[in-house]
């Protein structure tokens, strides 16, 4: 019985969640939020069915009744945080919040069958940034001099990341976390935020060669001290970041170019000088003539794609955790292996949707500081896509970033969730931008209907003296 239910219940789940994605592109048919409503509530329900089906298999593979338990907290949060941001938020974009509840549901199931005690945390980490998000898109829409704070933006910046370079604790030879009272935080993945919207606030108002070169040093401030610290993966980031919010704000495709040659004379000064660069271009180069150090990883995460296959071996049938920090910097591996390759592309076109909708929205602003940062994070969000399940399927070299929404990591969930509703704070501002739009035409309309009316009523009074 188990077998069959394991075996129907692969393709059941790469099913819906094929039919969700698909819903995810049919939203942009429409431009108005009320037409969108039918292609919500369907997203809704299949991820309710894509969650429910999994933690079905976990709870017949595990014979586990605290997975049930597990799941029905799970459940309780998602469909709360979907009920309550279209109650507090209506003009809110409900295809980013569903989108967020389906990355965070298949986390949550990879990460059970991981690791559960690692899964619970993230729980705890995932309801608590939801509470604290939740507020985010009322200041976003409300404070109105975020535009003006600069060099603020700047100094926090440099000086968050500066702590972590003279006090931080090492992992896995990288400076990039600190703790405050017990709690560890990773500094960088907070500053991604803050540096979007340092770079927006500096180039909204001027684009002239000085503002662009004063914000260049300040940028690279930013990204030497990464560098310093051994993060080069945040620092490739916040580099990429930098370059095309300055190529949108500037529409000069000299700065994007001279950007790429930047960018690639950093690579290979970052080859010479650091070793663990030099390890990591040799395991992604050829990893078999090091499988038994630093490829290990690298092949063994091949190993877990290729044999996953189209459809996947079922959850608890792999063997995902002989890939070190797997539910980390390889889940992408994981999600392939036991849940399939299929379910892999549709989960990386669910992040493609989301981005999509970031570039919309920031097409639709009409305020340019507001559009820069929507710009600015989604290129943050899809390019740590990219660094990820690139690095994990041997596409380019591994940079050690997680998988946002999906992998095990407090702080990257916590910004994540931020950028989600940072966003959903912009697209309310592009609504009421609509409305006021909206309302100008009418007036314009009403304007020239009357005086249409008038100028028809002197042609009669005229007609009449005659």
């Amino acid at each position: 019985m188990e077998l069959y239910i394991t075996e129907i219940s692969k393709y059941l789940i790469t099913l819906l969640l094929a039919l969700y994605t698909l819903e995810c592109f049919l939203v942009f048919r429409h431009s108005d939020e009320e037409k969108r409503s039918g292609t919500y509530t369907r997203q809704n329900l299949l991820m309710f069915f894509v969650h429910f089906s999994c933690f079905l298999v976990i709870c017949f593979e595990t014979g586990e009744v605290e997975y049930l338990f597990f799941y029905i907290f799970q459940q309780i949060l998602l469909f709360a945080t979907v009920m309550l941001f279209h109650m507090i938020y209506p003009k809110g974009n409900r295809l980013i919040v569903n989108n967020m509840c389906m990355l965070l549901s298949i986390g949550f199931v990879i990460l059970t069958r991981l690791s559960y005690e690692k899964a619970i945390k993230q729980f705890f980490i995932v309801t608590a940034s939801i509470a604290i998000g939740m507020l985010i898109p009322f200041f976003i829409h409300k404070l109105k001099f975020l535009k003006n704070l600069t060099w603020i933006y700047a100094l926090i910046g440099i000086a968050a990341l500066g702590i972590v370079l003279i006090l931080g604790s090492v992992t896995n030879g990288s400076k990039i976390s600190y703790s405050i009272g017990g709690i560890t935080f990773q500094p960088s993945e907070f500053v991604k935020i803050i540096f979007v919207f340092f770079v927006a606030s500096a180039l909204y108002e001027s684009t002239d060669i000085l503002r662009i070169a004063l914000t260049a040093i300040i940028a690279g401030i930013h990204v030497l001290i990464l560098v310093a610290s051994k993060d080069l993966g945040s620092a490739l980031i916040f580099f990429i970041v930098y370059v095309f919010m300055v190529f949108i704000a500037t529409r000069n495709v000299g700065y994007l170019l001279l950007g790429g040659a930047g960018g690639c004379a950093a690579a290979v000064l970052a080859y010479q000088f650091f070793s663990h660069v030099q390890v990591r271009v040799q395991a992604w180069r050829d990893p078999w003539s090091c499988i038994d150090d630093a490829g290990y990883q690298i092949t063994q995460s091949l190993f877990a794609i290729s044999s996953g296959g189209w459809f996947g071996l079922g959850l608890f049938r792999g063997n995902p955790t002989a890939i070190p920090y797997v539910e980390d910097d390889f889940v992408f591996s994981a999600v392939a292996e036991e849940l399939g390759i299929a379910f892999a592309m549709c989960l990386l076109l669910i992040c493609v949707s989301c981005f999509v909708m970031f570039m919309n929205i920031s097409l639709k602003l009409k305020d340019r500081f507001y559009q820069l940062i929507a710009f600015g994070l989604g290129v943050t969000y899809i390019f740590q896509v990219f660094l990820t399940v690139g690095g994990g399927t041997k596409f380019i070299p591994m940079t050690g970033v997680t998988l946002p929404l999906i992998s095990y990591g407090g702080s990257s969930v916590l910004t994540t969730l931020i950028m989600f509703f940072v966003i959903e704070g912009l697209y309310i501002i592009q609504q009421d931008e609509g409305a006021k739009r909206g309302r100008r035409k009418k007036k314009k309309s009403e304007t020239r209907r009357r005086a249409s009316r008038e100028e028809e009523t002197e042609i009669e009074d005229t007609e009449e003296d005659e």
